[in-house]
């Protein structure tokens, strides 16, 4: 699968979620809100990921476990263009809580 290239500001978000399925399917909600689709696929990963921004598809190494794939989208959710006002309220809260700690990760 050829990935458009992409670079990941690697950060120390504060981990402050507890790794749930529950909050999995809320930060992939927050992507599925802006309209693009997540992905659990095979494939050589570098980051553990692949963004195809044409096509706004976000594809994740399916071998993750579950603590992987929340970090994972907890760091990559504050770099992409996430349409805010598509998102619910719920989704809207922890869109901006998840990119604050990214912001005070990265100062």
């Amino acid at each position: 699968m050829a990935c458009s290239i992409f670079t990941l500001l690697t950060s120390s978000v504060n981990r402050d979620m507890k790794i749930t399925q529950g909050n999995l399917n809320k930060l992939e909600a927050i992507l599925s809100q802006s309209e693009y689709m997540v992905r659990y696929e095979r494939g050589n990963f570098q980051s553990g990921w692949c963004l195809l921004e044409a096509k706004k598809v976000v594809v994740l190494n399916k071998f993750l476990d579950m603590p992987g794939r929340v970090n994972t989208l907890l760091d990559l959710i504050p770099q992409i263009n996430i349409n805010f006002d598509k998102l619910t309220l719920e989704s809207q809260k922890l869109y901006e809580e998840v990119s604050q700690q990214f912001a005070m990760a990265s100062v």
